[in-house]
């Protein structure tokens, strides 16, 4: 039977200070992401949902009303795995040559993925994504995520409160510029192109 362990950080608990602060991955990684552990763990044991890897479960509990609680904890823990790998201290190189281009410039790139960030009402998340040979900013609500709607994502910015609130309080833009100039993580986001 499956169960699923809560994934070790990418980077030390202090490792994105100033930007994101300890407390802040403390109570990010340690407290919510792994309720969303604790809470799949909890609905699918001793199911037919124990058996299947986690994209299998996001992806049929996607399609079933009677099973959104699954999904809203599986999605969010696919989620935040991906988020927590896209955060690297000082941007580990530019943006690819690929991505640039398609937006018209690394400026117009950052722009519009900073527009879709701050536009999210309420809780959610902005993603850089791949489809059909191009690239797509889009943004999700809640729990949901590129990957049951056939999108290979790349790049994600958490903009729930819970992700920038002890940092940042109400001011996102803050939180999303030095997410942009400071913690992108392009090397992973190069991993995720070339799959």
């Amino acid at each position: 039977m499956f169960t699923l362990s809560q994934f070790p950080l990418p980077f030390a608990e202090n490792a994105l200070a100033p930007y994101i602060s300890e407390q802040t991955v403390r109570t990010h990684y340690g407290k919510h992401l792994a309720t969303y552990i604790k809470n799949l763990n909890d609905l699918i044991s001793n199911t037919p949902w124990a058996d299947l890897p986690l994209h299998e479960i996001i992806r049929r509990s996607a399609r079933d009303e009677n099973a959104r609680k699954i999904f809203n904890n599986s999605a969010q823990i696919f989620n935040h795995d991906f988020f927590f790998h896209c955060l690297h201290r000082g941007n580990t190189r530019n943006i690819p040559y690929d991505i640039a281009v398609y937006f018209g410039g690394a400026d117009k790139f950052r722009t519009q993925f900073y527009s879709a960030a701050l536009s999210v009402f309420g809780s959610g998340w902005v993603w850089l994504t791949q489809d059909m040979g191009g690239f797509k900013i889009i943004t999700t609500q809640n729990a949901d995520t590129p990957v049951v709607h056939g999108m290979r994502p790349l790049l994600t910015l958490d903009v729930w409160e819970h992700a920038y609130y002890l940092d940042y309080q109400n001011r996102r833009g803050e939180y999303i510029d030095a997410f942009m100039d400071n913690l992108i993580n392009w090397d992973f986001v190069v991993e995720n192109m070339n799959l």
